[in-house]
């Protein structure tokens, strides 16, 4: 027989954005009822996170800090005419230990994993199997919504864990291995050494289209561990595979993207539009409208609407400058040529890519990221600007 929750909070969605919802309000009201609703049997799915560290602030840091499993003091990029170390830390979660954190600090009958929702209001939720919940508030965390109103390139990647029993010799992240052959737009190798054996090695593109040769994507990533020197133990590789691909917004009707699936509806995460226009991450964003959603004292179906949509349309309108470097990037820069633009980014400022991808950038690191000669045709560059919202 069909059944009726109640709670306080509803959150549908139980990936980064909605679990760290639920976890913050676990840790700051610890009096309130929640319930998080996934398609999936475990939160967070199958991923690898990872953030720099200005991307959170240190006061927000209490968040994070149960769910890392993996911390290193810098971090390398490698181009064809240019290789640096940055002495900035950086650090990675992986899924597993999201899904045991956020389950320790929630009650047992507060996670309902393996239940598809139906629709969702601003205070229910209607689920598949005809159960439903009612809620003083819900927010709606369910991944990315309807793209057809942004002009977007994508980010997109096939990851793979490896075993190497000999070891690999990788002691930091290469964020960027960009010496690789360039296909389909900017590509580059993604590394994270989980242990000495353990690597975590990522095929990643800046391509026109979100499409994805899995196969082909493998292949490359054997031929790059070859080529490397790594002996891959048998039967290993499926410890972990990670594909997917991230919208790198150019332009696009803000208030039309979050119209998609309930105008009237509190959003969190990809949903809300909260994802750096640049790199397709969303994590330093899914801690802050956390936190900010933890200490709000008005957790109903209309203030947390107002809330999330107040917050994600102020992160749209402070975020052009980011959208204008795409629109460089993918207006005006030739597919095969595009690691140009990065190779010549990397030649910044430590404090200034800090900032730039936590889409902090101030006004001085906006003018130095732009001056000089752009590594694009400068008519190009003026056309790819026109109309940028």
């Amino acid at each position: 027989m069909p059944e009726t929750h109640h709670c306080d909070l509803a959150i549908v969605g139980g990936g980064l954005a909605g679990g760290l919802i639920a976890l913050a309000v676990a840790q700051r009201r610890p009096e309130l009822i929640v319930r998080i609703v996934d398609a999936g049997e475990s939160l967070g799915g199958n991923h690898v996170w990872s953030f720099f560290d200005a991307d959170v602030a240190k006061e927000d840091r209490w968040l994070l800090t149960p769910l890392v499993c993996h911390a290193w003091p810098a971090y390398d990029v490698r181009f064809p005419a240019h290789a640096r170390t940055i002495n900035q830390p950086y650090y990675s979660i992986e899924s597993e230990r999201f899904d045991a954190v956020v389950r320790k600090a929630l009650p047992a009958e507060a996670i309902m994993p393996g239940r598809k929702v139906l629709a969702c209001s601003p205070t229910a939720v209607v689920l598949a199997d005809g159960d439903r919940i009612e809620a003083k508030g819900v927010i709606d965390a369910r991944g990315a919504g309807d793209l057809s109103t942004l002009e977007v390139g994508w980010q997109k990647f096939v990851g793979r864990t490896l075993d190497i029993p000999a070891g690999h010799g990788i002691t930091r992240p290469t964020v960027m291995d960009a010496t690789v052959t360039q296909h389909d737009g900017y590509r580059f190798v993604y590394l994270l050494p989980f242990s000495p054996t353990r690597l975590f090695v990522e095929d990643t593109y800046y391509s026109d289209t979100p499409s994805l040769n899995v196969g082909a994507l493998n292949r490359r990533i054997d031929v790059y561990a070859a080529a490397r020197g790594w002996e891959v133990a048998a039967g290993a590789n499926d410890a972990r595979e990670e594909k997917g691909a991230l919208p790198v917004v150019i332009n696009g009707d803000f208030e039309g993207y979050w119209r998609w699936g309930g105008a009237k509806v509190a959003k969190a995460g990809a949903r809300a539009g909260l994802f750096h226009p640049t790199t397709g991450y969303s994590l330093p964003d899914a801690v802050r409208l956390a936190v900010l959603i933890a200490d709000a004292k008005d957790l109903s179906g209309d203030a947390l609407l107002t809330l999330t949509h107040d917050y994600a349309r102020a992160r749209w309108d402070e975020r052009r400058f980011y959208r204008m470097l795409d629109a460089m990037l993918f207006r005006a820069a030739d597919p095969d040529a595009r690691y140009r633009v990065l190779e010549r980014f990397y030649r910044l400022r430590s404090g200034l890519i800090g900032r730039f991808y936590a889409a902090r950038s101030t006004r001085a690191d906006k003018l130095r990221v732009l001056a000089g000669r752009p590594p694009v045709p400068v008519t190009r560059a003026v056309r790819a600007l026109r109309g940028i919202k």
